[in-house]
Formats: C-alpha cells, sequence, structure tokens
C-alpha cells in the first residue's frame, strides 16, 4: 500500500499543473448536472465531495513537499489564515487531525444527507442531520478547547501556492518560488553591451515630469497590498487573541451551537407540527446574540476581522432558508425568471437556477448554517 501511495504522489508532483486544471475544470461541472438526467444531483454531489476530498490530500501532500524541500521558498508573503491554521496544525497534532475530521464532515454532509433522503423517512433523515451536526459542534469545541481562540473557517491552511512551480525537475525559476540561495555569480553580460565604452543617456521619458492633475500611482497601488504589515511579521500563534471574558467565550459558544439547536427544534416540529418558523427564527437570534457578544478587534487583528466579516456576509443565507425562502425570496426569483427566460444569454443561466431551486427546497445542507 506504502509503495502504491508512493508511485502515486511521485506521479502528482510530475503533473501537479495538469491535476490542478483537471480539478478545477471538473469542479465546474457540477454547477451544470443538476436535473439533468434522473439523480443527476446525487451525481453532482458526489462528485464535488470527492473533488474536495482528493484536493485536501494534494494541499497536504504539496505542502510537505515544499516544507521538506530547501530549494522551494515563496516569494511573496504567506496569506495570514494559512499562516495562523499551519502554525496550528504544525504545533498540535490534535488540531490538525480535527481539522481535518472536520472538513471530512462538511465535504459529505449534503452527499449523506442525500442518501438519508433516499432511503429514510423524514424524521430519521432530521435525526441524522441532528447526529451529524452533534458531531461537527464535539470537533468545534474541542479545537475552541485547544487553541481558545475564535474557531476559523476553514480550520486548515488553504493552498496558497503555484502547483506549476512545485515539481523538482524544473530548473526554471518560478514566479511564485524561488531558490532560498541566490546564484553565487554575477548575471552575464549581455552581448550587445560588451564592447560599450559610451555611457548611455538617460531617456527623455525619465526625465519629463508627469503631466499636472495626473498622479503616477501605479506603483504604489501595485507594491502597497504587497508590504509587510504588522500582522505579518506578528508570531503566528499570536494573529488571533486568546478569548479572555465570559462574553467572549459565550458568543463563540452560541455560534458553534446554532446549528445544532436548529436541527434539534426542527426533529421537533415535525413531531409536533406546530411553531412552523421557531427553528428559524431562533437560530437568527443566537446569530444576531453571538454577534452583539463578540468582541470587536482591533484593527491590526486582520484574521480575526476577516472571519467575523465572512460570518456577517452569511447572515444573507438566511433569505433562503424556511418561510422567508418560501414565501419571498422563492416567488421573487421565480417572477425574475420569468420575466428574462426569453433573453439569449440570461436565459441559459435561469435555466441553472430553476434547476437548482428545487435542491434548496428539498435539502438542507444546501444552505446549512
Amino acid at each position: 500500500m506504502s509503495l502504491t501511495l508512493a508511485k502515486y504522489e511521485n506521479f502528482l508532483v510530475k503533473n501537479v499543473s495538469t491535476i490542478s486544471t483537471l480539478e478545477s475544470s471538473l469542479r465546474s461541472i457540477t454547477w451544470f448536472l443538476p436535473g439533468r438526467f434522473k439523480d443527476a444531483d446525487l451525481v453532482s454531489e458526489a462528485l464535488s465531495a470527492l473533488l474536495n476530498i482528493i484536493s485536501l490530500y494534494h494541499d497536504t501532500l504539496l505542502a510537505r513537499i515544499v516544507k521538506s524541500d530547501p530549494q522551494w521558498r515563496p516569494i511573496l508573503p504567506t496569506p495570514l489564515h494559512t499562516k495562523y491554521t499551519r502554525a496550528w496544525s504544525d504545533k498540535d497534532a490534535l488540531y490538525k487531525w480535527l481539522a481535518r475530521a472536520l472538513e471530512l464532515v462538511r465535504f459529505t454532509q449534503l452527499l449523506v444527507e442525500m442518501v438519508m433522503r433516499r432511503k429514510l423517512p423524514t424524521r430519521a433523515r432530521w435525526r441524522g442531520i441532528v447526529l451529524m451536526e452533534t458531531v461537527k459542534a464535539i470537533l468545534r469545541f474541542i479545537l475552541l478547547r485547544i487553541t481558545h481562540r475564535p474557531l476559523l473557517s476553514p480550520p486548515i491552511p488553504e493552498r496558497d501556492i503555484d502547483p506549476a512551480s512545485l515539481p523538482p525537475s524544473s530548473i526554471h525559476s518560478s514566479p511564485t518560488l524561488a531558490p532560498t540561495t541566490p546564484s553565487s555569480s554575477p548575471p552575464p553580460t549581455p552581448d550587445h553591451l560588451k564592447n560599450n565604452r559610451v555611457a548611455l543617456q538617460p531617456s527623455t521619458l525619465m526625465l519629463t515630469p508627469p503631466p499636472p492633475g495626473r498622479a503616477d500611482t501605479s506603483v504604489e497601488d501595485y507594491l502597497l497590498p504587497k508590504a509587510l504589515t504588522t500582522a505579518s511579521v506578528r508570531p503566528s500563534l499570536q494573529l488571533v487573541k486568546p478569548l479572555v471574558s465570559i462574553q467572549d467565550w459565550a458568543a463563540e459558544v452560541i455560534y458553534v451551537l446554532r446549528p445544532l439547536i436548529y436541527g434539534n427544534l426542527s426533529v421537533a416540529m415535525l413531531t409536533t407540527g406546530k411553531h412552523k418558523d421557531r427553528a428559524l427564527m431562533t437560530a437568527f437570534a443566537l446569530e444576531l446574540l453571538s454577534r452583539n457578544l463578540r468582541r470587536v478587534p482591533s484593527p491590526s487583528s486582520t484574521v480575526e476581522r476577516d472571519e467575523y466579516a465572512r460570518r456577517d456576509r452569511d447572515l444573507v443565507w438566511y433569505l433562503v432558508r424556511g418561510s422567508v425562502w418560501d414565501s419571498y425570496t422563492r416567488p421573487k426569483i421565480e417572477s425574475i425568471a420569468e420575466n428574462v427566460a426569453t433573453k439569449p444569454i440570461i436565459g441559459a443561466f435561469i435555466m441553472i437556477i430553476r434547476d437548482w431551486i428545487p435542491l434548496i427546497d428539498e435539502y438542507y445542507y444546501y444552505t446549512a448554517l
């Protein structure tokens, strides 16, 4: 088995650029499969889950190659999210494996729900969803206990390297990776300058000032996003400050428990048949409560600010859940679709949206919390 894995890893390294392009192309195809044939949604999600799992393995392998080979070193600074999560993965093996397990559950949860919907009654399917949310909550609480810091999504490092630059056989310098030791010999003089005895005159374009009223800031605009900041030189584990007060902990605990509470209330609604909107309204109230209780990160806490911004953007998903989706969002989308269905290009896009609407009606994890 180890020999087979070694051969596969060697094949991956030699063809990493092609494999990365193939992954991206197959992932794009999954968006167009639903509605094309029977069980197309199941095939699409199975392919998507498989691609995500394979990509996770490939990312782990590529990161190990870059780390173990001193020939390669990234020129641009590592993204802060990757820097932080990689530091925790290197420091604590339990964090690394729990974070990967959490991502595997997230990759396969919709596929599992699709299988349960075909094999089990509605109430049993929701109990399966509650079980998956319980597993995810336990994993998140253990990660929270290890780090004592707000959880990031995803909790594992994301791919931040150029796959095309990784094969060791390449002898050319890469746009994103460079040798750690510069060449000892100076660069050769071009042939057309070897016999030059007269100093070159400065170009008039370099001496002419820019026209008034036009600031030439193209270089500054390009370099400023790549400049080192205080967060870039801060130790990796200090990019997110620990939770200190009870209010900080309460905000994070409430955020972790939201999906589990929503699932339990949904099961109770199926049992009693009453209070149809209780689960959605409770989850939304918990979302707002967590948002109000959480601390305000300092301007230099880029990683934490980005995570909270992502959580705020996720509030939009409440428009495609429960009674809000049934009574407001779906009728609006269907009305717009009817009006623009005859347009040549927009019509094709609307057909894809119409194929996805039944999936939002039937599956929880298409718009999960």
